[in-house]
């Protein structure tokens, strides 16, 4: 059974850091593109930092400087580091895996960041 499973949300105070992880089980981990998107309430998901098998990583502008994506292809496992958070960055954090030729899009169950003093 395909999963994408996240972990690492939870609170943290403005300024703070947290580091999500996300495992992925029965896919070929290096035939996908590696994705995280979040939502917040009354807003629509965004992309928030993609990496390629190859290591290209794409960001949204305003995470770039504080926001990191990296892939251990050996653990099948994605993660994003996150630093200098703000309150802003609240939002669910949704793991996405996207096949890099077939039409399938695989999402994870979301975990919570809240950033609030």
């Amino acid at each position: 059974q395909v999963q994408l499973v996240e972990s690492g949300g939870g609170l943290v105070q403005p300024g703070g850091s947290l580091r999500l992880s996300c495992s992925a089980s029965a896919i070929i981990f290096n035939s996908y593109t590696m994705g995280w998107y979040r939502q917040a309430p009354g807003n629509q998901r965004e992309l928030v930092a993609s990496i390629s098998n190859g290591g290209r990583t794409n960001y949204v502008d305003s995470v770039k400087g504080r926001f990191t994506i990296s892939r251990d292809n050996a653990e099948n496992t994605v993660y994003l580091q996150m630093n200098n958070l703000k309150p802003e960055d609240t939002a669910v954090y949704y793991c996405n895996a996207h096949h890099q030729w077939r039409p399938i899009n695989l999402w994870g169950q979301g975990t919570q960041v809240t950033v609030s003093s």
